[in-house]
């Protein structure tokens, strides 16, 4: 997937209000960026962090520019939570995530349950339609490890209960994970963040729910869906 170009490079002044970024750019500037990201951003946060911005597109944007990356750990870490839905639609044209392969219709944005939509749902004639939620994951706090969520994740956790009616109903279900990092080599539920998540994710995955963990390859000019990362469940071994 291409970031909307041209970038431009800061430092992060201050994150706050959830939706907005203070960026003191390169050339002088300070603007005053989107975040397009509702989390706690733990560790991505931080005043004086480098920040890549790019132009928002259209006339009724308020905002000149968006926050797409920040410089953390030594590499970029993607913050843009809108871009993992794109990133999994462009990775199931191509046919790059093999467990989700051979589906010829991928519809979005689909009612499940009473009160949500499921990022998409795969269909194939001969096969059991594929109930797929997709979360965006950017948390680490140390080692290779992605934790997913944040902060407490209510609306995470039902998804994860209408995706389990979906396997009774005998239709397929997936949680997958996109680690917009680099630096992380496996995956687990945050369960001192959300401990009501992360046992919420281990009953699902007992009744059927499949967990997908991918990791992506990041640079100022594209994030694609790179590999699978194992996801490491409560006894530590994947």
């Amino acid at each position: 997937m291409l970031l909307p170009q041209p970038m431009a490079h800061g430092r992060l002044v201050a994150r706050y209000k959830r939706f907005f970024a203070d960026v003191a750019l390169d050339d002088g500037r300070l603007v005053t960026a989107h975040c397009p990201n509702p989390g706690a951003m733990l560790g991505l946060n931080a005043p004086g962090l480098g920040a890549w911005v790019s132009p928002a597109g259209g006339p009724k944007r308020k905002l000149a520019w968006t926050l797409e990356l920040v410089e953390a750990d030594g590499g970029l870490v993607g913050v843009n939570t809108l871009h993992p839905n794109r990133l999994v639609a462009e990775a199931l044209a191509a046919g790059a995530i093999a467990e989700l392969a051979g589906y010829g219709v991928h519809r979005r944005e689909v009612r499940m349950g009473e009160a949500s939509r499921v990022d998409f749902v795969l269909e194939e004639p001969g096969r059991p339609s594929c109930w797929l939620e997709v979360k965006n994951c950017h948390l680490h706090r140390g080692g290779a490890l992605a934790e997913f969520p944040d902060c407490v994740a209510a609306r995470s956790a039902r998804h994860l209960r209408e995706l389990t009616a979906r396997v009774a109903e005998g239709a397929r279900a997936v949680q997958l994970f996109v680690i917009q990092r680099t630096d992380c080599d496996r995956f687990a539920a945050c369960a001192d963040l959300d401990p009501a998540y992360a046992a919420g994710l281990l009953a699902a995955a007992a009744a059927g729910v499949e967990v997908l963990c991918y990791g992506c390859d990041i640079s100022v000019q594209d994030i694609r869906i790179a590999r699978r990362l194992p996801w490491i469940h409560a006894s530590g071994r994947p």
